[in-house]
């Protein structure tokens, strides 16, 4: 398999995380998507990654469906149970997860590529009140509780950890870390699993 993205994108990292923790052999292929010379759409029409290429050719875009076929793959460290309730949980955080990101990416993305005489602050700060409102929410959810979604450690914790190690890359001006301590423990916890020290966020 081959695994296409870069060293900076949470969910690529998400991708990378699983691939680790399903201890899955791939080639990571680094594709930076904003260069005028990415092939980026030959793989993937929407331009994005991460995008996973099966031995085969067929490729598997967006890091939601991705990381659900690895799980499929072995039962070395199953992220998700197959259905029910559990299931939609920690599918939840997941889209929270990345919902933060989303929102998160579209500040930066205000603030980095577009002219300085066209950026709004009024679109950044829309999309920062939707960072600070999914980590509240996460927070909350999280409460004093070992892990996101019941008692085990699932593709829950890691999508939450991959959007706030992402934070605290770009964003160091959001202090997750002081406003919520409980999501700080949670990735400080992570951090010790080589699966995540060695995926660290990079420019």
């Amino acid at each position: 398999m081959k695994l296409i993205g870069s060293l900076a994108s949470p969910y690529v990292r998400k991708a990378r995380v699983v691939l680790a923790e399903k201890k899955l052999d791939y080639q990571l292929v680094l594709e930076n998507v904003w260069a005028p010379e990415t092939t980026i759409h030959e793989v993937n029409p929407l331009g994005k990654v991460p995008c996973l290429v099966l031995e085969d050719g067929y490729v598997i875009y967006d890091s939601r469906v991705i990381a659900e076929y690895l799980d499929a793959l072995t039962p070395v460290c199953k992220l998700l149970p197959p259905n029910g309730r559990e299931r939609v949980e920690i599918k939840n955080w997941e889209a929270l997860a990345d919902g933060v990101t989303d929102a998160a990416v579209m500040m930066r993305l205000e603030r980095t590529l577009r002219p300085a005489e066209l950026q709004s602050e009024a679109v950044v700060e829309r999309h920062r009140a939707k960072v600070l409102r999914g980590l509240a929410s996460m927070s909350a959810r999280l409460g004093e509780n070992a892990w996101c979604a019941g008692n085990h450690y699932s593709l829950a914790d890691v999508a939450v950890a991959c959007t706030l190690g992402w934070l605290a890359f770009r964003f160091p001006d959001i202090d997750w870390r002081g406003e919520h301590p409980n999501l700080a423990r949670l990735v400080d916890k992570l951090h010790e699993r080589p699966s995540f020290r060695d995926t660290q966020p990079e420019a």
